[in-house]
Formats: C-alpha cells, sequence, structure tokens
C-alpha cells in the first residue's frame, strides 16, 4: 500500500505552514510541559513602603545574605512585584520576602 502526498506547490506550502505551526506550538508548551513547581517551597511575603531614597539595590542589600549575591535579591524583587526596571516611588508598597527569625 502506497501513501499518496501531492506535489503541487500550494500543498507543499500547505505542509511547511502545518509543520511550522506545530513546531511553534512545541516550543512554547513544551516547556511548560517539563517545569515543576511543585517542588518550590512558598515564600514568606512582607510588605515594604518605599522611603526617599531608597533603591531597589540598598533594599536588596539589607535583606541579603552573607554570601548571596545581590543581583540575585535584586531580579527575585523585581519577579516578586512584576517591575519592568528598577525604578521606586517613594511612598510606593513593595512585597519583600519575609527574613528568618
Amino acid at each position: 500500500m502506497a501513501i499518496y502526498a501531492p506535489h503541487t506547490p500550494v500543498a507543499r506550502a500547505r505542509r511547511a505552514v502545518v509543520v511550522a505551526v506545530l513546531i511553534a506550538i512545541a516550543a512554547v508548551v513544551g516547556p511548560q510541559a517539563f517545569a515543576n513547581d511543585a517542588t518550590a517551597a512558598p515564600v514568606e511575603l512582607d510588605t515594604y513602603t518605599v522611603s526617599p531614597g531608597d533603591t531597589l539595590w540598598s533594599i536588596a542589600g539589607s535583606i541579603t545574605g552573607a554570601g548571596e549575591d545581590l543581583r540575585d535579591t535584586v531580579d527575585l524583587l523585581k519577579k516578586l512585584n512584576a517591575m519592568g526596571d528598577a525604578t521606586l516611588i517613594a511612598g510606593e508598597q513593595i512585597v519583600l520576602p519575609a527574613l528568618a527569625p
């Protein structure tokens, strides 16, 4: 039994589009299928009101432990607060990971 696939330019273009769409779907869905968020421990949060002169770096420096990378803390703060950049406004409230007692 032979499988017949038309070799017209339209049929080839249609197959190329279908393959491209399937690859795009796999690229978006694939990494999410293998993500394992169940192992991540929940993070306790505190709120902090930004004072005049505060920067994200100074706040991160006050909560970063010895031997930890300050850049990782800044990235975490930006992620927790859905910030595009490190700009803060005095009086703004942001969330911080709770400090261990």
